[in-house]
């Protein structure tokens, strides 16, 4: 269930809920299950591509409690 709240807004771009993605990811950090570190990063990394500033400054706000495995996906275009 946590894995589809984090992927529910893949490829909304302009129509990305920043606020609600915000507090799940939020919610959701400090994990260590591959497959959560995994959905965070791939819905970071797909609103990369429409407003990288955002992801640049959630990853440099939230980066000591991310995953590395979230890192890297979530910075693969920035």
């Amino acid at each position: 269930m946590r894995r589809v709240a984090i992927d529910h807004q893949l490829l909304r771009k302009e129509k990305t809920n920043v606020q609600l993605m915000e507090k799940i990811l939020l919610h959701n950090l400090n994990q260590t299950e591959f497959f959560i570190n995994k959905a965070i990063g791939w819905a970071l990394r797909d609103y990369s591509k429409t407003n990288p500033t955002w992801v640049a400054g959630f990853i440099e706000k939230n980066k000591e409690r991310m995953a590395d495995l979230s890192i890297k996906e979530a910075s693969k275009y920035l």
